[in-house]
């Protein structure tokens, strides 16, 4: 089982290391390519074997759970790496028209690999502390990214976004030495257990904030997502697509980890704290959005407003609200990414972001108009699209507790989620430009390179949408093992624990 485990990180870092040795040349691009449809490949296989025999563990050195180094693969693990791996695939081909040579000399792809090994790792891992490590490998190669192209833009985001995941990461390894020094263990499947065992579960509650804390700025929600839109819109636009679709999913992915297997001891309390998180994070980022004329910014603050409702399925903790986090993450990553890969296209063909200042898209580039349309909808949560669906779970779930006000403020904010994107539509892509600009997309270097991607995650929208019974079964059958994570434990550590 340790070949299914560890083929999606070794391909990466393997990746990685030839695209720096071929940074000069051509190559590193076709490695980076290469690196990220392997790693796609290992990631299908590693769930088609998760679907078919359930949970896996692989001890690496061969050292028994708790004590060695874990990974492990549930669904929600497996579903994660997979939605990882297609993500970067579509951005590796994308990057052809978008990174220079200038940055490919710099180490863009041997940065990106190792930004997508470091993802993957946080999904696989089976332990607090390794969770630590890749965090803190995903921190380095983000903010390398970031700051890439060297600008006063770029370092000032960089900058901001380090101060405050450093921040993050100060209270992370606080509350992995509070909860090692109460349990005597950082493997999650063992702590599943021993924290049932802790006398002062007061301080368990203690400890639990701290971590509701450092994840919350991973995963950027209210009042602690200020770094997002200060860095989003600064770096490279297949950079941006990555970040959107990624970096904020291993915070909320962190947080439904830990508060469902370990953190379940004082839900009334915790819960509750994250019902009010996700319903200012919904409501803050649609109205900071709405404030936005920039492209990119206006889709940063959308980030922060959808990452609310997640955060929201996993307050309610409910299986159905369950099932609509783990459906929305999905939804979500695809979307996300894809609208800022749209984003790059959109200033290459009309020279700006500012939706003011440019225009013409739908009269002299009708494919990117409707390939716009199709995540701008689903976003807004249009049916049959998947955002619909993703809405529907969680505001149902709403509905099911009777939080008659929660319920209004999710329909709202996807109300307010139109009116961004009929902003962005209306100026960008319906009136004419303001220059007299025709931005047609033969002119597009790399034509091909860019839009294949767009149109491949556009399709995976509609597929979902149009087709939600099978995706929302597997949401369902993750949720089970969230709830009951009997066969997580007994795969890590065995039928004798």
């Amino acid at each position: 089982m340790s070949w299914y485990l560890t083929l999606p990180l070794v391909i990466p870092f393997a990746a990685s290391i030839i695209a720096f040795l071929l940074r000069d040349n051509a190559m590193g691009r076709w490695v980076s390519i290469m690196g990220s449809g392997l790693g796609l490949a290992a990631s299908i296989v590693l769930m088609v074997v998760v679907l078919e025999q359930g949970v896996i563990a692989g001890q690496m050195g061969n050292w028994p759970a708790p004590f060695g180094i874990t990974l492990v693969a549930d669904l929600l693990s497996a579903v994660m790496v997979l939605i990882t791996a297609i993500t970067g695939f579509a951005v590796a081909i994308y990057a052809l028209g978008d990174i220079t040579e200038r940055q490919e000399r710099l180490g863009y792809h041997a940065l990106f690999q190792i930004l997508l090994a470091g993802v993957t790792g946080a999904f696989l891992t089976g332990d607090l502390f390794n969770l630590y490590v890749w965090f803190e490998v995903m921190l380095i190669a983000s903010f390398g990214l970031l700051i890439l192209n060297g600008g006063k833009e770029q370092i000032d985001g960089g900058v901001k976004y380090v101060a405050l995941n450093l921040i993050s990461t100060i209270l992370f390894l606080t509350g992995i030495g509070l909860l090692y020094g109460m349990t005597g263990t950082l493997n999650f499947a063992d702590l599943a257990l021993k924290v049932n065992e802790v006398e002062n579960q007061g301080l368990l509650t203690v400890v639990a904030m701290m971590f509701m804390v450092a994840f919350g700025v991973k995963a950027a929600v209210f009042p602690l997502f200020f770094w997002l839109p200060a860095a989003y819109h600064t770096p490279s636009f297949s950079v941006s697509a990555v970040f959107a679709g990624l970096l904020t999913k291993v915070g909320v992915y962190a947080l439904i980890r830990m508060f469902t297997m370990v953190f379940d001891h004082d839900i009334g309390f915790t819960h509750t704290v994250l019902l009010w998180v996700a319903c200012f994070t919904m409501v803050i980022g649609v109205l900071g959005a709405a404030a936005q004329s920039d492209f990119r910014k206006i889709l940063s603050f959308h980030i922060i407003s959808q990452i609310g409702y997640m955060v929201l399925g996993l307050a309610l903790m409910t299986p159905l609200a369950l099932v609509g986090a783990v459906f929305y993450l999905v939804h979500h990553i695809i979307v996300k990414a894809n609208l800022f890969l749209i984003a790059g296209i959109a200033k290459r063909l009309t020279g700006g972001t500012d939706v003011y200042k440019i225009g013409g898209l739908y009269k002299s580039a009708p494919l990117l108009a409707i390939l716009f349309l199709i995540p701008a909808f689903s976003l807004a949560g249009f049916p049959p699209l998947s955002g619909f669906w993703a809405k529907y779970i969680i505001v149902k779930a709403t509905l099911d507790l009777e939080l008659w006000f929660v319920a209004f403020i999710a329909l709202a904010v996807g109300l307010m989620t139109i009116y961004s994107m009929t902003k962005i539509w209306a100026e960008a892509f319906w009136k004419p430009h303001p220059e007299g600009i025709e931005p047609a997309l033969k002119t597009l270097p790399h034509k091909a390179a860019q839009i294949i991607p767009v149109a491949g995650l556009a399709v995976l929208t509609i597929i979902i949408g149009l087709s939600p019974e099978p995706f929302v079964i597997f949401a369902e059958r993750t949720t089970a093992q969230l709830l009951d994570p009997t066969a997580y434990i007994t795969t890590v550590l065995g039928e004798t624990k």
